[in-house]
Parts: structure tokens; C-alpha cells; sequence
């Protein structure tokens, strides 16, 4: 075996063994069965206490749905349970419950949950009583001075004193009076995108002084219906503290140690002076944000008997002398993960909000590259084509490892003879055959591995290309053209569907027929492939002939269930390689007769000599 074809199978064999481990080593985890619901009220380090959620008493989802778009019946039933505030942005729609002042109705009104005309807006928060309870509480934990039903709690029912509707310009007010002494005021306000402005004061009308800590919380009842459970995406709990990332799963939080001061499972974060925590999935998130300078404590919480997770930020308790009032700021994100949007947020002072985007461990490449992309669709107005557009540029980038590479080549073949002739005279001596290959490679400047390199560089651009296309919400539903209207989604064609040109649908992605009957990307991916394959010669081992004849189908069907951007990509890279191998050669002195080589042949045409097509070349000697 060559040294060249050698190391050209070592890098494809570990292209293709790092792939195909993603589908072995890492299947989705079962969902954990629920468990039964209850309640429970913390206490904390410095006396206050912290209200758990509800349990959920409110009549579970039983099925059908009311008319075109309606609410399942569970969730109907739980957004009537109580007096709303309706929240009405461009960007924004659903409701406040007065019942607890509870953010938890919110859709999110520019995206679709799938690409038919009639689909329905995704709902991204829905109140406690839904099959998928998820939403926001504000408050203050009691402390000396204070009974704990003497704050305003999870069923406090408040009264709207300021404004009607929540929008960008028209803030609302709730008060409660607890007839102690102390009322509460909740203002909040929303900007034009998923930014929520929460500022809560209390005044003591009292005798005496009260002592109490703002807080504020996300609780998700259960895991998410829409749980993806895909190893190379985080869903969880994400936060920032004091400029440390941390990405926490479901299973981690419910399996970590129980903690003195909460007394269920906790993973606590004492002294953040900037930072946020909440929980995200595929595409959007709740996020709570403490003002920034003054210490808190984030926390993330399970509630086993009512499978309830949560996430906490609790500020310093503060002393309310008689007659005096204090009051507190926060913020709350919910909405989906724009990289735009988050990169505004972070220049507005929210510490590091863009890594709030799963980026991955070759973060250092997908920034970069979905930066790159992000302009380039930006600029032609084209997803599809913003990726061949990036392909170039990244082409570009690797071209003089390239050249080298294709010029290696060139060289090594040259070199053919001599070597056949090394192996004869060597006979069953390796080392002497070894011996007089390194000889020979010094002796013409030739390095055998430099063919391996462009090939191992790809492989974290790859990795890299993949993460960027699953985990950025701006490739989600983005058109390429004809049927290729989602480029994070599978190819939707198939011969079954004559690739697109029958109004049906292709098999379901993941299913067997959509791995039999591919769509066309995937057809075209592997037929670069094989062109591309057959720009080099032949090998002479049997073993190395049939692993270069089945690589490009292999490839084809197994890359065939992967995201249609990321598939383009791929195509686009076999061609810019192919038209580079082809010209490079041909500028060695050599000319790939491509139909002759799938039939096994390999013409070489010297410089300047077309009529001696088929001379032999001079021993010895690299054309430059």
C-alpha cells in the first residue's frame, strides 16, 4: 500500500468513524416518568422565604382542540382561571394573570411551528394547569417582620391600577394591599423585541420595620413536550455568573445533591454580581436578569413530588423602616435566540448574552463562521446561497494548503515508477522498501502526508458548519428554492415524489424508506463524490479499491437525514475541490481523462507535449 492512498483512507475512514459514532454512542435518553405534585416553601440562609409553585390542581389536557388554531382544552381551562392583562407587541402576544402576577401566556407571534400557511405561532409560556405548564414569577421572600403569607405569593390575586394593555409603550401596574400594612406595586413594561422590564417596590405603612428580599423565577412543570434529547444540543438550564458560562441538563439538575437551604436537589450560585439564569431549548428561552452591581444568588431547583424545575435569582434581603418604601429591578427575556437581538442585548449591558447560543466546544469556529454566514445572507438575501458563498470563502481560506496538497499529488504519481520499481526490488523487505521510499521523497522534495492535511482541517470545519445550521434559530425555516424551504430540515424530496415535483410528501425523516428512497441532495452529494474520488488513480490493492468504491454511497445514505444546509455545504465543497484538483493537475502537467478513469485508466499529458499524451515522464525529476 502507497504511502499517499495511505493516508487518504486514514483521514476518510476517521471522517467517516467520527460520524458514524454520533449515531452508535449517543441514542436520546427515555423521558423520566412523572411524579406526583405537591407544594413546599424554602427557607433561606438569611430568614426569608422563598414561595414554591402550585401544585397542579387545574384539570389536566384531555384532548381536542376547538376550532381551527383553538388552545388545547387543558390550557383554555387554565387561561380562564383567573382575571388577565393582555400583552400585545409586534413581536409578542398572550396575557399577565392577576392571579399571582404570572407571565405565563406568550407567543411569539413571527414564527410558525411548521411552514404550512395555516400553522399555529409557537407558544413559548403557558400557565400552570397545561399539559406543558411554563412561566415567570416575581416577588419577595418574607423575612423578620413578616409572616410568609403576609408577601404576595403564587395565588395572590392583585388588582391592575395603571394601564389596560402590556405593549411597547403602555406599561401596566399591579398593587396588593396584604391589610398589614405594606403595599406592593409591580410596574412592568416590554420593549419592542423579548425584553421585560420588572421593577417591584413595597411601602410600609406599619409601625414597624419588615425585613424582605425581592426575587425572581421560572418553573417548568415537567420536562418540555418537545424535548429533543439530541446529544449535540443543549436543553436545560443555562446561566451567566460573573462572566462563567454554565450549561446545566434537566437529568443534572433533578440528580443534584439536596441542598440545606432549599431542601430538594439545588445547584446554587452565591455572590453573582452580573449575570443570568434560566432555561432554553432548540430555538428559545426564559431568562431571568438581575440588575447588574449589586450580589445575588442564583439557584436551580427540582421539586421531585411535583416534578416541577426551577430557576432562581435572589437579591440581598432589604429593612423597610415605617413609613419608608424601597424598590427593585429586574429583567426577563422570553422569547426566541436571534443572534441579533442577543448581540443588542448584550450591548445594552446583559454580561455575555450571546452565549446564550449553544456555540459548542469549537465555539473559536462557530462564531466566526455564523458570523460570516449571518452578513452573507444579510448581503444576498439568500440563505442556500450564503452557504456556497461561505464554502468559497472557506476555500479560499485553505487554498495554499491545498495547492500543496494537489501538487503532492501530481508529484507522487511522477514518482509511480520508481516506487513500483522500489517494491519490486524489495520483495518481502518492509524496511528496505521504507528505507528507499523516505530516500526517495527526500531526494524530490516530495512530503506524503501533505495530502492528508486539507482533509483533517475540514473535519472541525464540519463539526463546526453542522452546529452553526442545527442550533441557530436564523436556519430554521430558511428557503433555499423549489422544495427546499427549510435548510435545518432534511431533504424533503424523494424518487417517491419524483424529487420534489409531486404534491406529496416525502418519507418521514429518520424512517427507513427515507433512508432507501433519498432525496436529491443527498444524490448529488454522492455523485460529487465519486467525481471527485476519480480524479486520483486507482489503487493497485484490492482491499483499497473496494473501500474507495463504496465511500461516496456510503456517505450519500448515511449524510442523507442531515440538514439540507449543512448537505449543501458538502456539494458545494466536492465541486470547488474537484475544479481545484482538476486545474492543478493539469497545471503539473497532467490531464485527468475523468471517463477514462471510472473505467480505470489515468492518461498523463507532459507540458507542451500533447501528441506524446502517453510518453513516459523523465525518473526522477518534479515538475514545478
Amino acid at each position: 500500500m502507497d504511502e499517499q492512498n495511505k493516508n487518504l483512507i486514514l483521514a476518510t475512514a476517521l471522517s467517516f468513524a467520527v460520524i458514524l459514532v454520533w449515531f452508535l454512542l449517543f441514542p436520546p435518553p427515555e423521558a423520566d416518568p412523572a411524579l406526583e405534585p405537591g407544594t413546599e416553601i424554602s427557607q433561606t440562609e438569611e430568614g426569608t422565604t422563598v414561595p414554591a409553585t402550585p401544585s397542579e390542581t387545574a384539570a389536566p389536557n384531555t384532548g381536542s382542540d376547538e376550532g381551527e388554531g383553538a388552545a388545547p382544552a387543558g390550557r383554555r381551562a387554565a387561561l380562564a382561571d383567573a382575571p388577565r392583562v393582555a400583552i400585545a407587541t409586534d413581536r409578542l402576544s398572550g396575557s399577565i394573570s392577576l392571579m399571582g402576577g404570572r407571565i405565563d401566556d406568550l407567543k411569539l407571534n413571527d414564527y410558525q411551528t411548521t411552514l404550512d400557511e395555516d400553522a399555529e405561532v409557537v407558544t413559548l409560556l403557558s400557565p400552570e394547569g397545561s399539559s406543558d405548564a411554563y412561566y415567570a414569577l416575581h416577588g419577595w421572600a418574607a423575612g423578620s417582620g413578616l409572616a410568609p403569607d403576609a408577601v404576595p405569593g403564587v395565588d395572590t390575586m392583585w388588582t391592575l391600577s395603571e394601564g389596560e394593555t402590556l405593549g411597547v409603550d403602555s406599561p401596566v401596574t399591579l398593587t396588593w394591599d396584604n391589610g398589614a400594612g405594606q403595599v406592593f406595586t409591580r410596574t412592568i413594561s416590554v420593549d419592542d423585541e423579548y425584553m421585560f422590564d420588572i421593577t417591584q417596590s413595597v411601602s410600609n405603612n406599619g409601625e414597624a420595620p419588615v425585613n424582605l428580599a425581592p426575587f425572581g423565577m421560572i418553573a417548568q412543570h415537567g420536562l418540555p413536550e418537545d424535548l429533543k434529547s439530541f446529544f449535540i444540543l443543549h436543553e436545560g438550564a443555562v446561566s451567566m455568573a460573573n462572566g462563567e458560562l454554565a450549561e446545566v441538563d434537566w437529568d443534572d439538575i433533578a440528580d443534584a445533591e439536596v441542598d440545606s437551604t432549599w431542601g430538594r436537589p439545588a445547584v446554587v450560585t452565591e455572590g453573582v454580581t452580573e449575570g443570568w439564569v434560566g432555561f432554553t431549548d432548540h430555538y428559545w428561552q426564559a431568562v431571568l436578569i438581575p440588575d447588574a452591581g449589586e450580589a445575588f444568588e442564583q439557584a436551580l431547583t427540582y421539586d421531585p413530588r411535583a416534578d416541577t424545575y426551577r430557576a432562581f435569582t435572589r437579591q440581598p434581603t432589604r429593612s423597610v423602616a415605617a413609613g419608608e418604601s424601597v424598590s427593585s429591578s429586574s429583567k426577563f427575556f422570553a422569547g426566541a435566540k436571534e443572534w441579533e437581538t442577543l448581540q443588542n442585548y448584550q450591548s445594552a449591558g446583559v454580561d455575555k448574552f450571546i452565549d446564550s447560543i449553544d456555540w459548542g466546544w469549537f465555539f473559536f469556529l462557530t462564531k466566526p463562521i455564523f458570523w460570516l454566514l449571518h452578513n452573507l445572507n444579510q448581503l444576498i438575501g439568500n440563505m442556500g446561497v450564503a452557504i456556497i458563498g461561505l464554502t468559497l470563502l472557506i476555500k479560499a481560506l485553505l487554498f495554499p494548503l491545498a495547492y500543496k496538497s494537489y501538487v503532492s499529488m501530481a508529484r507522487m504519481k511522477e514518482l509511480q515508477p520508481e516506487m513500483e520499481k522500489l517494491k519490486k526490488d524489495a520483495g518481502d523487505d518492509r524496511q528496505k522498501m521504507q528505507q528507499g521510499m523516505m530516500e526517495l521523497y527526500k531526494k524530490n522534495k516530495v512530503n506524503p502526508a501533505a495530502g492528508c492535511l486539507p482533509i483533517l482541517l475540514q473535519i472541525p470545519i464540519f463539526f463546526s458548519l453542522y452546529k452553526v445550521i442545527f442550533v441557530t434559530i436564523e436556519l430554521r425555516h430558511a428557503p433555499f428554492f423549489g422544495p427546499f424551504q427549510d435548510l435545518s430540515a432534511p431533504d424533503p424530496t424523494s424518487i417517491l415524489n419524483l424529487w420534489g415535483l409531486l404534491p406529496y410528501a416525502a418519507p418521514e425523516p429518520g424512517s427507513m424508506l427515507a433512508l432507501v428512497f433519498i432525496g436529491i441532495l443527498p444524490l448529488l452529494l454522492g455523485i460529487s463524490m465519486y467525481l471527485q474520488q476519480k480524479l486520483n488513480p486507482a489503487p493497485t490493492d484490492p482491499t483499497q479499491q473496494m473501500i474507495f468504491a463504496w465511500m461516496p454511497w456510503v456517505f450519500m445514505f448515511m449524510l442523507g437525514g442531515f440538514a439540507s444546509g449543512l448537505v449543501v455545504y458538502w456539494i458545494a465543497n466536492n465541486t470547488i475541490t474537484f475544479t481545484q484538483q482538476y486545474l492543478i493537475m493539469r497545471s503539473q502537467g497532467y490531464k485527468p481523462d475523468l471517463w477514462g478513469n471510472i473505467a480505470g485508466g489515468f492518461k498523463r499529458t507532459p507540458k507542451g507535449d500533447a501528441a506524446n499524451a502517453d510518453a513516459k515522464p523523465k525518473q526522477g525529476k518534479s515538475k514545478k
